[in-house]
């Protein structure tokens, strides 16, 4: 059985566009529209647009041009956007690193992106200076903040020049590559076309009824898939605004809700979870907000009803992964909500379950979950063979396993690959366990996921000794944070007699 997002009521597909032209147009119908705020800052969608115009004209000086990549590891500030628009409005392609990545971690993503640059800030620099000796292309570590006065990047904001000339991009062309866990240990590139990202873009208009009026809550990092699409292009194409926050806690976010009138938040469950049980929520007036998203991972059923009522506002949730860009199905705001359920596909989308001999199945069935559309991703940047056994004839085959009901609506029941989803965030445990293996008193691991709460899952490791008697868990635990990011490194360690 196939079921699509046929457009129905308001929801209408855009033209595509390049993501470059997105922000002009935007800026050409709210030039003096508030796009970002950010601590006492503002900045207009003229700023933006011009700013953006700026650091792509500095990277054009470094000799950086279409198809070349630029990684960025940022943090949730105003350089973030400007430079991942910079780099799209010249044709490159933006690689979104995560910011706790470690140098070990950074060496395969700068040399396998190929990477031509780095924009980063001066508190990640030294992950680079011990590093940089092993890059193969990376030749140009540009900060956006600096100790000793104004940097390049803080200069050409500053300077100018503010008018640039975006040479010929197609929709097909790629954008941006972000890196996702492979079975193998290894990270892949998925690369996201301008065409891909579009399909994202237009989602908070057409699906959650959102307008130029809205201001969204940023929580999520913009290296993530979820984040860069739910609170970055679905807010800046309808020339919405975004306030964004480095640093939070419970209680700043509500704080920031009642003082920038934030009417949209898309999050992790954890997020929402932590709201409704801040036993000081009811100090604060939440009442801007007029909706809620949920995704990156499984928010339990049971507490969406109590935040809608607690909070008065709608809690919907959808799901991705990131090669598909990552959206792939959610729930509308004028359809019934079924509790467990991600919603049925996205306008322009089509999903259904098959069997291990990928023929499609009936109703009520469970099977893996294959999603088609335009969102779904160009492939694992120069890996072929991955790319052929995640794409068959235009299908995306997502690993997951699910049943789709007579309606439509899709209902995750499982996994087929092994993966963790740790607030929000994928682990491939065979990662791990290559970290794990590299440590002299480990003689073998497993790695599992272990159900959480607010997590929805934790990293939880199960070794064999070399020498029991000499086996130290803090050790071992601090060699993973050496190699891995934190959300990678196992919360817990348990020392087992055999693996068998």
């Amino acid at each position: 059985m196939l079921w699509n997002g046929a457009v129905t009521d308001r929801e209408e597909i855009m033209e595509s566009t390049t993501l470059g032209q997105m922000l002009e147009e935007t800026r050409r119908r709210y030039p003096d529209r508030i796009s970002l705020i950010f601590k006492d800052a503002t900045f207009t969608y003229n700023e933006l647009n011009q700013t953006a115009n700026a650091i792509g004209n500095l990277l054009i000086t470094m000799g950086i041009r279409k198809g070349d990549t630029v990684a960025l590891m940022l943090p949730n500030t105003p350089e973030f956007i400007i430079s991942y628009f910079a780099a799209v409005k010249i044709g490159a392609v933006a690689v979104t690193l995560n910011v706790l990545s470690t140098p070990y971690e950074l060496t395969y993503l700068l040399n396998n992106s190929d990477a031509r640059a780095l924009i980063t800030t001066s508190l990640f620099v030294k992950k680079f200076e011990v590093i940089e000796n092993e890059l193969a292309t990376c030749r140009h570590l540009i900060l956006t903040d600096g100790s000793d006065g104004n940097t390049i990047f803080q200069e050409a904001m500053e300077n100018g020049p503010f008018e640039l000339t975006m040479p010929a991009i197609e929709g097909d062309d790629p954008a941006v590559m972000i890196y996702t866990a492979g079975l193998t240990g290894r990270p892949l590139g998925a690369v996201l076309t301008h065409s891909n990202l579009a399909t994202q873009s237009t989602l908070l208009r057409d699906i959650c009824d959102g307008t130029e009026q809205d201001r969204g809550l940023s929580l999520i990092p913009f290296f993530h898939s979820f984040g860069a699409s739910a609170n970055m292009l679905s807010v800046l194409k309808i020339g919405a605004s975004t306030v964004l926050m480095e640093q939070f806690n419970i209680d700043s976010i509500f704080q920031t809700i009642e003082r920038e009138k934030v009417t949209y938040i898309a999050a992790v469950p954890r997020l929402f979870l932590g709201m409704l049980m801040h036993k000081n929520a009811d100090d604060y007036d939440v009442s801007s907000l007029r909706l809620c998203i949920t995704g990156g991972s499984t928010m339990p059923s049971e507490f969406i009803p109590t935040f809608e009522k607690k909070f008065s506002v709608k809690l919907m949730e959808g799901y991705g992964l990131t090669e598909a860009s990552p959206v792939c199905s959610f729930s509308r705001i004028n359809m019934e909500q079924k509790p467990g359920s991600i919603g049925i596909p996205i306008p322009g989308a089509e999903a259904k379950v098959v069997d291990d001999h990928d023929t499609a199945l009936c109703v009520g069935e469970e099977g893996e979950l294959v999603v088609k559309g335009a969102n779904v991703m160009k492939g694992y940047y120069e890996d072929d063979d991955a790319t052929a056994a995640v794409i068959k004839d235009g299908w995306l085959y997502t690993g997951d396993l699910a049943k789709i009901d007579d309606d439509g609506y899709i209902f995750l029941t499982g996994r087929k690959k092994r993966m963790i989803i740790t607030s929000g965030f994928n682990v491939y445990p065979r990662e791990v366990e290559i970290v794990l293996d590299m440590h002299p008193a480990v003689e073998r691991s497993r790695v599992v996921a272990k159900p959480d709460l607010m997590r929805g899952e934790i990293v939880k490791a199960i070794i064999t000794a070399r020498d029991k008697a000499s086996i130290d868990k803090k050790e071992i635990l601090r060699h993973c944070r050496t190699y891995l990011s934190s959300y990678k490194v196992p919360r817990e360690l348990e020392v087992a007699d055999s693996l068998d």
